[in-house]
């Protein structure tokens, strides 16, 4: 999942991206509110951890223009400000849930994922696909009896085509939801991780569940024999 960070702290914004990346998200981060206007608006973010005192503009006002906007993208507040007043005002700026600052990465991770959770309804904490099964809160991986090693990477792309499941996914909504603005669309990357999770999901003797869907991308299903 691809997470937008708004915060003009460049030390709060790499702890924030560290600790993102580290739970296996991808994260672009916005240091004003105009490069967080561009960035939500030009790219489909899962998330959004905003600081409510943004310069040019503030957290609230990029808030309320995405809501004007259509994008419904779910956000965070960060603020140094404690008092319920600021909290509710922030609410109902358009936003999800505030945080205070000081935080603790541990809670930050877990309102995400409560919120990313909200977003989708009748999810849970375990997806399955036949004998696949992927735990989004341990982040472990099996098949059948097996337990699957996976990077972050692929835990994200296999995420994808598993909530994706049977449904095909495409290259492009592939990078734009695992990989961050930097991509590189002209390399080969996405074919390259794929068959990384073919080797790691699709073992000898059992039956192949990643398929390449030609002209479209790729999906995760069974084959009927």
């Amino acid at each position: 999942m691809r997470i937008l960070v708004a915060e003009d702290e460049a030390k709060v914004a790499a702890h924030i991206r560290k600790g993102l990346q580290e739970s296996g998200y991808s994260v672009d981060v916005a240091a004003d509110g105009a490069e967080a206007l561009w960035l939500a608006a030009n790219h489909p973010y899962d998330g959004m951890v905003c600081d409510v005192m943004l310069p040019e503009p503030d957290g609230v006002t990029v808030v309320r223009q995405l809501r004007r906007e259509g994008i419904l993208v779910p956000v965070i507040f960060l603020s140094a400000r404690h008092e319920l007043a600021d909290r509710v005002a922030g609410l109902d700026a358009g936003a999800d849930d505030y945080l205070a600052k000081p935080f603790s990465m541990i809670e930050l991770l877990a309102r995400l994922r409560a919120l990313l959770r909200r977003q989708r309804p009748g999810s849970v904490d375990q997806i399955r696909v036949a004998d696949l099964e992927l735990d989004l809160r341990a982040r472990t991986a099996t098949r059948g009896s097996l337990g699957i090693t996976l990077t972050n990477r692929e835990f994200a792309l296999l995420e994808l085509l598993m909530n994706a499941s049977p449904k095909p996914v495409s290259k492009t909504a592939i990078i734009e939801h695992v990989w961050d603005q930097h991509f590189d669309s002209g390399t080969n990357v996405v074919n390259v991780y794929v068959n990384y999770l073919r080797a790691k999901v699709d073992r000898p003797g059992l039956k192949p569940l990643i398929q390449t869907v030609r002209g479209v991308g790729f999906a995760l299903r069974e084959v009927a024999p």
